[in-house]
């Protein structure tokens, strides 16, 4: 079962205080696009902004960009539109979600390869153990409650569809960290991800430039969007020896690591090279949720920081 914090149960969308390394931070939460203008930067978060060197620009934009992981997933339940309309409304422009294919060939947004730690199906479908996604249709799906594993106030919540998230997140004004999950299961996904991204809107200039980064653990996965679309940023999820980061650097801009694995110097060699796009190679690492560690990895030189408690890091490092 996922731990919240003990503020969690204030958070909700009616505005709440929290109470963070010995000061408050406060948000108001008074409906979709009331606060999206303290998380928006100017552009060169995905690292295809304006010309200086990615890492500079986040850098002088006042410290590492906060990425709220599957939304504000430490104050709803994860992966769902309230996620991300909550971390809108706290003033996050990024959100990071995770993509899987149903038994109909219809993307969905959750993170596990199964549906049982995060929705009822259990209880719907007592019979279908393993309740694989990929066992189940879009439809069936559509029927599960994502919401009540998490908290009462959240029941009914479902399960997105890619497009039903991509179309939220835009109405939002904000940005997406997208991850392919578990390609290895679902053959193509890359190609598919990618139709859907174009007919939601987002493989325009605007978007690909500024708004879009395409992130999978799968080397292969990356390797393949980034065939089929040279002109996205994308993102290899893991922590390659330094010796084998130049081939990383061929087909990928950023490489994001578990916040465990690294250190300053691994990180100053990620930025020493020049990835797909030509431009210096960046790290946001994961998954930061207490200020002490996000101070630790902004130490360590970190362009982003990928966390469920986007509020906790932002007032630790001063991102955006």
């Amino acid at each position: 079962m996922y731990v919240r914090p003990a503020a969690a149960a204030a958070a909700a969308f009616l505005g709440f205080t929290l109470t963070l390394l010995g000061g408050t931070a406060s948000y108001a939460a008074t409906g979709p696009g009331s606060a999206t203008g303290t998380g928006t930067g100017t552009g060169t978060g995905t690292g295809t902004g304006t010309g200086t060197g990615p890492g500079a620009g986040r850098a002088a934009l006042g410290g590492p960009v906060v990425y709220a992981h599957r939304g504000a997933s430490a104050y709803a339940p994860e992966n769902t539109l309230d996620a991300i309309d909550l971390a809108m409304q706290m003033g996050f422009d990024w959100v990071e979600n995770d993509v899987q294919r149903t038994k109909d060939g219809v993307l969905v947004v959750i993170h596990d390869d199964t549906l049982a730690r995060t929705t009822d199906v259990e209880q719907r479908f007592p019979n279908r153990s393993p309740w694989k996604v990929q066992d189940f249709t879009a439809a069936e799906i559509a029927q599960l409650d994502a919401g009540s594993w998490f908290g009462d106030e959240y029941a009914g919540a479902s399960v997105p569809t890619l497009r039903q998230y991509l179309d939220r997140v835009r109405r939002n004004q904000q940005r997406l960290l997208l991850e392919i999950k578990k390609p290895e299961l679902y053959p193509g996904i890359e190609e598919q991800t990618l139709k859907v991204l174009d007919e939601a809107g987002w493989l325009d200039p605007r978007h690909v430039a500024q708004r879009l980064v395409v992130q999978s653990f799968s080397a292969d996965s990356v390797r393949i969007v980034h065939q089929l679309r040279p002109d996205l940023v994308t993102a290899f999820l893991g922590t390659p020896t330094v010796a084998d980061l130049p081939r990383y650097a061929e087909f990928t801009d950023r490489i994001n690591p578990w916040h465990t694995t690294i250190s300053a110097d691994w990180v100053s060699a990620v930025h020493g090279l020049r990835g797909a796009h030509g431009k210096a190679m960046e790290v946001d690492t994961w998954i930061v949720d207490d200020a002490a560690t996000a101070r630790k990895v902004q130490d360590m030189g970190v362009d982003g920081i990928i966390t469920n408690a986007p509020d906790v890091v932002r007032y630790a490092v001063g991102g955006f």
